[in-house]
């Protein structure tokens, strides 16, 4: 099964954080209720330019129908290559052509896992 989206060429995706802050409004973090469970994720929002977002939004759903994981495959700013899973996505078509926003489940960064208390490290 095709269950990844590659960014051949370009730029690192910019990722905008969505879970965790306060000045965000709350119609983008509808995502974050998703992804509760017992590891600590961040969601992010990626917007792409695609030659046919609708393809690739098919894509999508067909992996996800087939209860598998669809995955952004992308090069960091060193370019390593790195996977983010998908866990939404919307097709765009905007006067400049094809948009697809996608909203990845990232690892938590060391930056923000100090906002989460690990109760099993408190003392009794």
């Amino acid at each position: 099964m095709n269950n990844k989206i590659t960014i051949i060429e370009g730029p690192t995706p910019v990722f905008e954080r969505l879970s965790g802050d306060p000045d965000r409004s709350e119609e983008l973090n509808w995502a974050i209720g998703i992804l509760e469970g017992p590891f600590l994720y961040d969601t992010f929002l990626t917007t792409l330019r695609t030659f046919d977002s609708n393809k690739l939004l098919e894509r999508c759903k067909t992996t996800w129908e087939a209860r598998q994981t669809m995955f952004l495959e992308y090069k960091d700013e060193i370019g390593l290559r790195k996977e983010d899973p998908i866990i939404a996505a919307r097709a765009l078509t905007v006067e400049e052509g094809d948009m697809l926003l996608l909203w990845v489940r990232r690892e938590l960064d060391s930056e923000h896992a100090s906002d989460f208390v690990d109760f099993n490290d408190l003392e009794d």
